[in-house]
């Protein structure tokens, strides 16, 4: 299987969905990332600079499945879904020939988070179906699918902290927040972690539960003893 991974700025795979990604190399999939922007403005300083440090971050993370992201170099926080943007993201769907392509949520936080969506679903068409991330905060969020990535959450606060520019602590804490509640809508256990997606079934694509890692286990809701069980 081939996992096309798809983020606006060089930290957001690692934030948003990289449990998931986890789960999939720990499957055996081969992943490919890209990278929208080049995250020149993620910072104070030289944009040229910044950039150039963004995109080292990003390829030490994406190298701890020792892959080597794509830096499609549009420039950050201007993106939009035109001519340009639809066309570089058809001919890479075209050379990764992903099963499977994940980026942001349509109505995300960021304009250049749903610019990319956008763009990936318009580029997608009928050549794969495209899976959508959590929102920041879950925000606005409703969830399909979610993936077990408690077995994997050590590796993903490693990739956030490669992005040393970005104050990773933040978003190390942040995203364990939201991965623990979206554990805890599953039932999970204490200290369980999983991350949530959005799939809206388009033509011809009607059902890709087969295409996804593991979701948390199902485990039976316990009833609380009753006074009368406590006294006993």
């Amino acid at each position: 299987m081939k996992i096309l991974a798809l983020g606006a700025h060089p930290d957001d795979i690692e934030i948003f969905m990289f449990g998931t990604l986890a789960a999939y190399a720990a499957q055996g999939a081969e992943l490919a990332f890209a990278i929208a922007t080049d995250g020149a403005k993620g910072g104070k300083g030289d944009p040229k600079a910044l950039a150039r440090l963004r995109r080292e971050e990003a390829a030490k993370a994406a190298g701890l499945f020792g892959v080597e992201p794509r830096f499609l170099d549009f420039p950050d926080g201007a993106l939009i879904a035109d001519a340009a943007l639809i066309s570089v993201l058809k001919t890479l769907i075209g050379e990764v020939k992903p099963d499977l392509a994940i980026t942001h949520a349509p109505y995300d936080y960021h304009g250049d988070h749903r610019a990319l969506s956008d763009g990936v679903r318009m580029a997608a068409s009928f050549a794969v179906p495209v899976l959508h991330a959590d929102t920041l905060g879950g925000t606005g969020f409703s969830p399909t699918h979610y993936v077990e990535i408690s077995h994997h959450w050590e590796i993903k606060a490693k990739a956030i902290r490669a992005h040393q520019s970005q104050g990773p602590e933040h978003y190390v804490h942040r995203a364990r927040l939201q991965n623990e509640f979206r554990a805890g809508q599953c039932n999970g256990a204490a200290g369980a972690r999983a991350e949530a997606f959005r799939f809206e079934p388009t033509f011809p694509f009607a059902d890709i539960r087969a295409l996804l890692p593991p979701a948390p286990p199902i485990r039976p809701i316990t009833a609380s003893p009753g006074p009368a069980d406590r006294a006993g």
